[in-house]
């Protein structure tokens, strides 16, 4: 029989940056259903404060702690404010993350400078923070997971995000061989489309070209990482270091110029899959219809893949 106290994590206390909503919000609860106390680090002290509300609502203990994770000194302060609510730090997972679409023979350097502080050095400067602290505890140990994107693996954004991601999955494995000596695992995950607030302004079409070129048939949703995220927080993951978890339903195994076909559907339908989309935009105060969709929230992802699939407006 197996043994299912390796993913317990009663006892341990995580921190999540970004985690206010989407995929942050999505790992900070899977972390403390599971059973870690969990600090919900972000910028956005409204949506956080609500998402922490709502953990410690279902009978876990969560607070809110503010931090931008371009100011090495508000990191320092962040990790401080969590040791001290929480007594330690077992569990830290570097979720913060921006994109800034544009072609990259126009983008200007203020935008790449802006992409890459936010998704490689806010991640190293967190992971640094978040080791020192663990280096310094008794028993010295700890599990640090970065969050890249399947974006590390195929170029299918552009420059500034592509080989930022791709930098954190290289920095992650270089920080595992490093910090493997004071017991510390470090490990990523790169998720595929994450059905967030990034998200609300695609197109339906875009869903459907997703779902079609996706083995596992529905665009991914910040729970579809719960698993994944359980995983390398707990003991079931002490002897896995440096690796790079693919949660992306298949997308990036495809490799075919036609649709995939499907025998049964997918286990999430379309409707499903737009719940949390949903409940992060009543998060953030945008209104949307009945498909989760509101172009506002991000119009230049709107009009690039309007663009790209001859959407009429």
């Amino acid at each position: 029989m197996a043994d299912l106290s390796l993913f317990d994590l009663t006892g341990k206390t995580a921190l999540v940056t970004g985690a206010a909503v989407g995929i942050g919000r999505g790992c900070a609860v899977a972390l403390a259903r599971a059973g870690a106390k969990v600090a919900i680090v972000d910028r956005n002290e409204k949506a956080g404060s609500q998402t922490a509300q709502e953990i410690r609502a279902q009978g876990h203990q969560a607070i809110f702690a503010a931090c931008d994770v371009t100011q090495r000194g508000q990191i320092q302060d962040m990790v401080s404010r969590v040791v001290a609510e929480f007594g330690r730090l077992d569990i830290a997972v570097n979720n913060a993350g921006i994109a800034i679409l544009g072609a990259d023979e126009e983008i200007e350097q203020e935008a790449w400078d802006k992409v890459i502080a936010v998704n490689q050095t806010g991640v190293f400067l967190c992971a640094q923070a978040e080791a020192r602290q663990m280096i310094r505890q008794t028993p010295t140990e700890g599990k640090i997971i970065n969050i890249a994107s399947m974006s590390a693996t195929i170029a299918n954004c552009n420059a500034s995000y592509d080989s930022s991601k791709a930098g954190v999955v290289h920095m992650t494995k270089t920080l595992a061989a490093e910090w493997g000596r004071f017991n510390i695992n470090v490990n990523c995950i790169s998720p595929s489309y994450v059905l967030s607030s990034m998200h609300a302004s695609t197109p339906l079409e875009v869903r459907q070209r997703i779902r079609d070129l996706t083995p596992m048939g529905h665009v991914e949703r910040p729970e579809d990482l719960y698993g994944a995220v359980i995983f390398l927080a707990s003991a079931a993951s002490n002897y896995v270091t440096g690796h790079d978890l693919m949660v992306d339903g298949g997308h990036t195994l495809n490799a075919w110029l036609t649709p995939l076909s499907r025998s049964v559907p997918p286990r999430v339908s379309p409707e499903a899959e737009i719940v949390e989309l949903k409940h992060d935009l009543d998060l953030l105060g945008f209104a949307y219809d009945r498909d989760g969709i509101n172009t506002k929230v991000h119009p230049e992802i709107a009009s690039a893949f309007e663009a790209a699939f001859g959407v009429k407006k």
